[in-house]
């Protein structure tokens, strides 16, 4: 009977917890079990159960813990919680929380993902994906524009000006788009089709002078700048990063300082400006170039404040005392990046972005900004590059035959492909659903970190598959080469908006415990005001936080209590498993900061796996919410399994490493308990699930054309050639010409053909002579290995081709 009692009181106590429910449930629960504990079982049953409800009442209900209980614990918060800097704080007041909250709390709720669905694009938007984005596109090849010229084709930057690409996010009634975020996203996506092409055009619509003067300008200088920045004739960039500042942009070294100087020949107050500037993106055609630097007024002409902070400005290229033009040589695609140095620069006051009044509110707006420009521009990049890798691997590895095979039937080959499709899926589906987010407006400060870090380091690998399973005809550029340059430039957008170390290892988790945690910044408010009542009411829903979560992932550990979630049968385990570990996740976030306080700042190993399980969980659900909404095809579902095992057994996997490496080995060993207590139950997608995506997408399936949708798959009649168009062709083509292969290499094999016919050509010549196939086929065959072989062809040059000084050329083999 004691045990009964003890483990119903327990189970019973388990449901309050999960529930959340507060203390008086608990103290209830325990009372009456120990109450019957008292009459039918074990004395010290009932003893420990009554003092257990003794003490949750004197530390659970308001009337008698604040009397003793919270001062004390104020106190101590007071000594132990970290400081929070000005710029810190500027950076937790950008953006807003979203479903990065909703996994915070351990519950999450499915309706507050799923209730602003994704309707696509526009018919305006629609026509300009299928139009103008297809016609730029159409105008580059890699190895002219990366090597033979280093720039774009003139005709496609009068293109991209005539048809306001640099103005997607300007209003139209300042001559600009208004697209949506989802329809920049679009276009960026297809235009991924080359790297310099989606950057140049991306970085005009992301961090820059056009959205920071939509969002802080003065009328003036909307007016002034945001029609030609529209139509072009204004060509922006951003000078943030030097020398000394990169990922830590707030010392950056740069200064304005308050003084009156001369301009257009009258006597103003301005600002003196010194600066050096690397890595800024456009500067080497920018007419107009925004920059952050830091403003002082020594003489006191402002007022007495002398430190004002982080000023963004606006400065015509030529400005007297700038330097501006030279070119850095970013690896892979040489897209237009360079310096920019200032001496001695004066500018009127009024030239400061939003005027006089905004002097400091630099760092502001700059994170402001970035919280949203962060999750379209570089995450789309990497879901554009991820369909075409799609397209292109898939299609090579079909037409690609080895050992009398499709080299996409080998299961060595199989296991990037799947991992490709995986890989650009996830990218697809973060990426769009995050870009519904922003036009319901959210401004997502957590995911933006999430997306650019993780679909960049996913671009990065499903890029290195790609290569791999292309073998020799990646890695010899030519103008034949389509995958190559793009493969050398992935470090680039792995480095830029805050390289991806310090996101994950310091923004993700770091912004998000106490952005997003439902009580952490109610608890520092309370403390910076010095509000006891505040403090109680916050730290003490914060117990009760921890105490539900440690209960919901103890039993959903278990596989007991699974949460109800709005998901068809094919996905709703995994709906209940990120549920599950969002609890795990909410507890062991507690865990860290609670046993290393403000230290966890520098523990940037358990804080970067910590990251790692929120990303992941985040990414599941937009995987998730994209299986919801849209049709699914034939296939898809094994495809949206694989891709949520993937991310659920990352998960897992970054909660084990974060328990392994509490500094405390207790209280990891007590997290575990209850995180795993059946220990890890995730693996890796089955070899079945592997094969099946694999040949899905190197064959001519609904699945493939859905991957698809957003890249650039025909052929313009007045355009360079599109390999993914070729590849599309051949496929359809497959069938039938597997068959071919097949009754040919039979005949072959059966002494039917000469021995010398080694070349599928003249098999394929000597099958018909022979009568094995009909001249129809034949004739289809000649097509078909024409294009195929032209496909396989690799580019080889003159000798001294690669020189860039003749004189020093040796003729090895002269006479």
């Amino acid at each position: 009977m004691t045990l009964i009692l003890f483990l119903l009181a327990l189970a019973a106590l388990l449901t309050v917890l999960r529930r959340e429910a507060g203390a008086k449930p608990a103290i209830t629960v325990l009372a009456v079990f120990g109450v019957l504990s008292l009459l039918f079982a074990s004395g010290w049953l009932a003893l420990l159960l009554l003092l257990g409800a003794g003490a949750t009442a004197l530390c659970g209900l308001p009337g008698l813990r604040q009397n003793w209980l919270t001062p004390r614990v104020f106190a101590m918060f007071k000594k132990v919680a970290p400081k929070v800097s000005e710029t810190e704080k500027a950076a937790l007041d950008a953006g807003t929380v979203g479903w990065d909250g909703e996994l915070f709390t351990g519950r999450p709720d499915w309706h507050n993902l799923l209730i602003n669905r994704n309707t696509g694009l526009t018919a305006e938007e629609q026509a300009f994906l299928d139009n103008q984005c297809t016609r730029a596109v159409s105008l580059c090849n890699a190895w002219d524009i990366a090597v033979e010229r280093a720039d774009l084709p003139k005709e496609l930057w009068d293109f991209l000006k005539q048809e306001k690409f640099f103005g997607m996010i300007i209003p139209k009634e300042y001559g600009g788009l208004e697209f949506s975020a989802k329809a920049q996203s679009a276009v960026l996506q297809k235009l991924s089709a080359n790297e310099m092409l989606m950057v140049t055009v991306g970085v005009p619509n992301s961090l820059g002078p056009g959205e920071l003067l939509l969002k802080y300008g003065t009328q003036e200088q909307k007016d002034h700048y945001l029609p030609r920045l529209a139509d072009g004739r204004e060509i922006p960039c951003f000078g943030l990063t030097g020398p000394r500042a990169g990922s830590d942009a707030t010392s950056l070294p740069d200064t304005g300082i308050v003084c009156k100087g001369t301009y257009n020949g009258e006597e103003v107050l301005g600002l003196k400006l010194n600066f050096e500037k690397r890595w800024i993106t456009l500067a080497p055609v920018a007419t107009v170039i925004g920059l952050a630097f830091r403003m002082f007024d020594p003489e006191g002409l402002l007022g007495d404040k002398k430190d004002l902070g982080i000023t963004c400005a606006l400065i015509p290229r030529d400005t007297d005392g700038m330097d501006i033009g030279r070119r850095h040589c970013p690896i892979g695609t040489p897209f237009m990046n360079g310096p920019i140095f200032g001496k001695d620069v004066f500018i009127p006051l009024s030239f400061i972005i939003g005027g006089p009044e905004m002097a400091g509110q630099g760092w502001r707006m700059l994170v402001e900004c970035l919280s949203v420009g962060r999750c379209i521009t570089l995450p789309s990049g990497a879901a554009g590059a991820g369909a075409y890798a799609v397209g292109l691997s898939g299609g090579f590895t079909r037409i690609r035959r080895q050992f009398n095979t499709p080299v996409a039937d080998m299961e060595g080959v199989q296991a990037p492909l799947a991992r490709i499709a995986s890989l650009a899926y996830i990218c697809q589906a973060a990426v769009n659903q995050t870009a519904n987010m922003v036009d319901n407006g959210e401004k997502p400060a957590v995911p933006s970190a999430i997306l650019k870090s993780q679909l960049t380091e996913f671009s990065r690998q499903l890029l290195i598959d790609a290569m791999d399973v292309h073998g020799g005809k990646a890695v010899t550029l030519g103008p034949r080469n389509y995958l190559g340059i793009s493969f050398a430039g992935a470090p680039v957008s792995i480095t830029v908006e805050g390289a991806n170390i310090m996101t994950r290892s310091l923004m993700i988790f770091g912004q998000g415990a106490i952005r997003c945690h439902p009580y952490v910044l109610k608890e520092l408010a309370a403390k910076d005001a010095d509000d006891i009542n505040a403090f109680d009411e916050a730290f003490f829903g914060h117990a009760g936080l921890i105490f539900g979560n440690a209960a919901r992932a103890f039993t959903q550990a278990l596989g007991l209590g699974r949460p109800e979630v709005p998901f068809d049968n094919a996905s709703r385990r995994y709906a209940q498993a990120v549920a599950r570990f969002s609890s795990a996740f909410g507890l062991c976030a507690d865990a860290a900061m609670t046993s290393l306080g403000a230290e966890l700042k520098m523990r940037e190993l358990i804080s970067a796996r910590l990251g790692d399980m929120l990303s992941n969980l985040y990414l599941a659900s937009m995987v998730l919410k994209h299986w919801h909404e849209t049709q699914p095809v034939e296939a898809e579902k094994d495809l949206m399994q694989y891709s949520l095992q993937f991310l659920l057994y990352r998960t897992e996997e970054a909660l084990d490493e974060v328990l392994q490496n509490l500094p405390s080995k207790a209280l990891g060993l007590v997290l575990r308990a209850v995180t795993l207590p059946l220990g890890r139950r995730w693996d890796r997608p089955h070899d079945d699930a592997t094969r099946k995506l694999a040949r899905a997408i190197s064959t001519n399936t609904a699945l493939r054309k859905k991957l698809l949708t957003g890249a650039w798959t025909t052929q313009e009649a007045d355009g360079v050639e599109n390999p993914l168009a070729v590849y599309n062709d051949l496929l359809m083509g497959y069938d039938q010409a597997e068959k071919l292969y097949r009754k040919v290499t039979k005949a072959y094999a059966k002494g039917q053909l000469p021995m010398e016919a080694l070349h599928p050509e003249q098999r394929f010549e000597e099958a018909l002579k022979a009568e094995v196939i009909s001249a129809d086929e034949a004739a289809f065959m000649r097509d078909y290995e024409a294009k195929v072989l032209e496909m396989l062809t690799v580019d080889d040059f003159p000798f001294d081709a690669f020189a860039r000084q003749q004189e020093t050329v040796i003729q090895h083999n002269a006479a």
